[in-house]
């Protein structure tokens, strides 16, 4: 039999509560994105956004990458989340003499026992960090691409599922350029958001100074979940409704950037599934149970930004896919209110 996903998602832990039989699936979503950031923003100052779209990759089955320079801040957010989501952490420092089965994992043989004996890789864990993964060599690289689209590995043959949930939070520096490789398109496309962090205010780095300048702690970041319960906060995230719409909204914009004459590469199909995968999660974690044009704006940047690329023209004219991004996006008519959009489902 099936677990209740809504009795999963109840709180147990002293101080919470059990769902009732008033309650929604999307308001528990939200509830648990709120107690996330809370938990996350102990370690991490003013980076709300970033937090909540990594949690809505989390909750729609996707990947990020986090595209910054040094010490901002990339690998400390990745391992506060972790904390936070109670799933099973591991991090991998990617090299250019890394390789494969350095990541999927390798059959040994046991002398004591006189056989082999599969071992299974660092990948095999609900978050794995891939922290410089521009570092290692593109065969490294690929070595993700399965476990990333198929949830799987292949190791000598032998195929083996991977814990679910499995995301890949992986950093990498725009800048340097030194023994460095070019991700390719292909695995790019695999990542469900790029995000960056951006220097902090000079107020929040005063409060950086002030609570972590002799140290980070990690001790004081509490799980408000589990494997399990992110499960169950997908499949509530899954119900939530996409009118025809928004559906043929988030085509026409996706279809732009096929047509413009500033990109050379426009975005992937796989790229109106995020959206569309996206949207619903994000919608869910405001708590409603259908999606608004403004989820899909909100998401648009994260989501599309490393799936496009430049001409050389809009380069010469200092252009950034960003930039051009956005023009689309304003150029692109807004549909319906919230209320008109829910109504006109209802009336079908």
């Amino acid at each position: 039999m099936e677990p209740d996903c809504r009795k999963i998602c109840g709180f147990g832990a002293a101080g919470h509560r059990w769902l009732g039989e008033g309650d929604t699936g999307m308001g528990i979503v939200a509830d648990y994105t709120k107690r996330l950031e809370q938990e996350t923003e102990k370690i991490i100052v003013g980076k709300r956004r970033q937090i909540d779209m990594i949690l809505m990759a989390v909750f729609s089955g996707g990947h990020v990458l986090l595209n910054d320079l040094p010490g901002s801040g990339k690998t400390t957010l990745v391992k506060t989340l972790s904390l936070a989501l109670g799933c099973s952490f591991k991090r991998l420092q990617f090299t250019p003499d890394l390789l494969p089965s350095d990541i999927v994992g390798m059959t040994v043989f046991n002398q004591k026992r006189g056989e082999f004996e599969l071992v299974k890789g660092p990948v095999h864990t609900n978050i794995l960090l891939a922290d410089e993964i521009n570092r290692a060599i593109p065969r490294t690289q690929s070595a993700l691409l399965e476990a990333m689209e198929e949830g799987q590995t292949t190791i000598d043959g032998t195929t083996l599922p991977l814990p679910q949930p499995f995301v890949v939070l992986a950093t990498q520096n725009p800048v340097e350029r030194e023994s460095t490789f070019m991700l390719p398109a292909a695995q790019m496309d695999r990542f469900f958001i790029c995000l960056s962090m951006g220097y902090p205010s000079a107020q929040e780095e005063v409060e950086i100074l002030e609570h972590l300048g002799a140290g980070i702690p990690y001790e004081e970041i509490r799980g408000v979940a589990d494997p399990r319960q992110i499960l169950a906060l997908r499949e509530e995230a899954a119900r939530v409704m996409v009118s025809e719409m928004c559906s043929r909204y988030i085509v026409e914009l996706v279809q732009k950037t096929r047509t413009s004459p500033w990109l050379k590469q426009g975005a992937s199909p796989r790229a109106s599934r995020s959206l569309y995968q996206g949207s619903k999660a994000y919608a869910a974690m405001q708590g409603r149970d259908y999606v608004i044009p403004e989820d899909i704006r909100e998401i648009w940047l994260p989501v599309m930004s490393h799936r496009v690329i430049i001409t050389a023209e809009a380069r010469f004219q200092k252009k950034t896919a960003e930039m051009i991004l956005e023009e689309l996006l304003a150029e692109t008519e807004v549909l319906p209110s919230k209320k008109e959009l829910f109504n006109g489902r209802k009336a079908k």
